[in-house]
């Protein structure tokens, strides 16, 4: 019950590892606000939560622009009135090189994979600078350490957002907000099986890659995260953690 009483954010959690943070920091003890574009996915997340002894509640918001983000943090400190972890997990990918993108594909990539961080950073630290800390966690990826062929705005968005995990943790350490990153490999996720759809892989194709014999799951993912926002790691802040089992980008 590393988190008992504790209030978290996360956001991207209607499904995939944004569903499976939830669950870890819930079965922890943690108050936690399912964040989500779809209402009804963040509500059918918080209600799992609910059904097995959880604390949870959803928020749906559009955090593709500031208003979406400040009105989550805002939500959150009026209602529970305070906020320990903000776990940064939404995303998106827009698959393709450069000439095959659209002007949409790149500005999307953007406005969720990275200033959506930005402004929910800018919104959260004040409050969590007034309670003498607290614990952000943002989801980057391999990719954006270890660009991947066909995936320029994914990787280039990602890279971002481990410079920017590296850089706010550097700025705010001396407050006692520790920011770090996990940098996942292949995870099973729906967006992974969609991408592996279209592709006409399949999953054992992938699970055939990793030097560990199969692909990531959500729930370890989740894991990492809880662990990085714990006071178990209360030493690391700026770290970009890989969890690939040990496979090399493709």
């Amino acid at each position: 019950m590393r988190f008992q009483d504790k209030v978290v954010v996360v956001t991207g959690a209607a499904g995939g590892i944004g569903s499976a943070i939830c669950q870890r920091f819930a079965s922890e003890g943690a108050r936690v606000v399912v964040t989500d574009v779809n209402a009804d996915g963040a509500e059918k997340t918080a209600l799992r939560l609910r059904d097995a002894g959880g604390r949870a509640r959803s928020f749906a918001a559009d955090i593709g622009g500031a208003e979406g983000c400040r009105a989550v943090i805002a939500d959150v400190i009026a209602v529970e009135g305070r906020l320990d972890v903000l776990c940064n997990n939404a995303g998106v990918n827009r698959r393709g090189n450069l000439l095959s993108l659209t002007l949409d594909d790149w500005d999307l990539s953007f406005a969720i994979n990275i200033d959506a961080m930005f402004h929910l950073c800018q919104a959260a630290l004040p409050h969590m600078i007034a309670a003498g800390g607290g614990a952000i966690v943002n989801t980057a990826s391999q990719w954006g350490l270890y660009p991947a062929p066909n995936h320029i705005a994914y990787n280039v968005t990602k890279a971002a957002v481990a410079s920017f995990t590296q850089n706010l943790a550097r700025d705010y350490a001396a407050q006692k907000i520790r920011v770090n990153a996990v940098c996942p490999g292949e995870i099973h996720t729906p967006m992974l099986e969609a991408g592996v759809k279209r592709s006409g892989r399949t999953i054992a194709d992938l699970d055939k890659m990793v030097p560990f014999g199969r692909i990531g799951r959500p729930e370890e993912v989740a894991a990492l995260v809880a662990f990085l926002a714990s006071d178990e790691a209360a030493f690391m802040c700026g770290s970009l953690v890989e969890i690939t089992g040990a496979q090399a980008v493709a």
